[in-house]
């Protein structure tokens, strides 16, 4: 069983930056792939992005590259999404997800059944 926990979420201006992180827990063969998805109010879970770390591959909606970036601390079972030059469309629900599987393409790693685990989500706000 994997549990996740995000944290790093608030109210921030446009224009700053916000980094979110996601704790796990739970066999590390159980997250091969590690996610950032976003819910904003009334609209569908959409992914933001991310990485395979044994893979070495890391995968970016085209709404936030060169702007988001998601890393990882293996030794603090830690994901991270640092979030640069928000804007108001930012604003969402950010959850953390894991998958068994191993994504070897963005189209893989973009749909949110091909993930098992979820967090509880933390709430981004960007205000203009």
């Amino acid at each position: 069983q994997v549990q996740l926990v995000e944290s790093g979420g608030g109210l921030v201006q446009a224009g700053n930056s916000l980094r979110l992180s996601c704790a796990a827990s739970g066999r590390a063969s159980s997250r091969s792939t590690m996610g950032w998805f976003r819910q904003a109010p009334g609209k569908e879970r959409e992914f933001v992005a991310a990485g395979t770390w044994g893979f070495g591959r890391t995968y970016y909606a085209d709404s936030v590259k060169g702007r988001f970036t998601i890393s990882s601390d293996n030794a603090k079972n830690t994901v991270y999404l640092q979030m640069n030059s928000l804007g108001p469309e930012d604003t969402a629900v950010y959850y953390c997800a894991a998958s068994t599987r191993l994504m070897r393409t963005i189209a893989q790693a973009m749909g949110v059944a091909a993930y098992d685990y979820w967090g509880q989500g933390t709430q981004v706000t960007v205000s203009s």
